[in-house]
């Protein structure tokens, strides 16, 4: 059975969610912190698919996900390459992309090259926004052409020079962009409510397998999650989508 290590510690606050998402995914799941990845009393070989979820890593001191991700720099980082060699699965979620970004598992293995930084409106959004999907290559979001999630950060503007995003286009590596309820992706503030460069709300690495984004899918597992579920119909949470595309991907190729 598929086994997904969910990391936390320090701040992080949505590692519960993470794990109920994933054990509705069909995955079995283990809840650890940092530290235990650290003293060797857990491996991350011993997991197909690696979570880190939203929160705030020691308090977004320096900048969001900046502490955090030096911890692992300086003490995983033979486990995390292993782990990432080894064609396993890793998400991060809104300060778990922060993370992901400040260590350079994004956009690509080596200097960091993009990072996330404070919203153009200068306070923390917390609000429900629309995406567009397709294009990419992305395991977690197969099949899914828009979806509907909340965000609540405070730095997710993602920023890096013209060059790198050129790569990503031309790579296929934009997973998720803000766009207005029919789709289209000229979406200005509020529904892209962080002003990120061309309204990025998640990435993949190079292979697919890697996955950032902003908005919380852990947020909208259920039809009762949505803030319209007494007006329209909802079948099913949006959401729980991408942690099954992750488990079932993770069930015919990693176990």
């Amino acid at each position: 059975m598929v086994k997904t290590i969910i990391m936390t510690g320090y701040g992080i606050n949505c590692d519960y969610e993470t794990e109920h998402a994933f054990r509705l995914a069909g995955s079995e799941t283990d809840k650890v912190h940092v530290n235990e990845l650290i003293n060797g009393k857990k491996r991350l070989e011993d997991y197909q698919i690696l979570a880190l979820p939203g929160g705030f890593s020691y308090g977004d001191d320096i900048a969001a996900g900046k502490i955090l991700a030096n911890k692992m720099l300086a003490n995983m980082s033979a486990q995390v390459k292993q782990f990432l060699d080894d064609g396993k699965l890793a998400i991060g979620i809104c300060n778990g992309f922060q993370v992901m970004m400040k260590y350079a598992f994004l956009p690509r293995s080596g200097p960091q090259e993009a990072t996330l930084t404070f919203n153009d409106s200068g306070k923390f959004e917390d609000r429900w926004v629309y995406m567009k999907s397709g294009g990419s290559k992305c395991i977690w979001t197969k099949g899914i052409d828009q979806l509907y999630l909340p965000v609540r950060h405070g730095e997710g503007k993602l920023v890096a020079p013209d060059s790198v995003i050129q790569r990503l286009k031309d790579n296929s590596q934009i997973v998720l962009r803000y766009c207005s309820p029919d789709g289209s992706l000229d979406a200005k503030y509020p529904l892209n409510p962080n002003g990120s460069t061309d309204g990025i709300a998640g990435i993949c690495d190079e292979t697919g397998r890697v996955f950032g984004l902003m908005p919380h899918p852990e947020g909208f597992l259920y039809p009762t999650n949505h803030p319209r579920w007494t007006r329209e119909s909802v079948p099913e949470g949006a959401g729980l989508r991408l942690f099954r595309n992750a488990v079932e991907y993770a069930e015919k190729e990693l176990v």
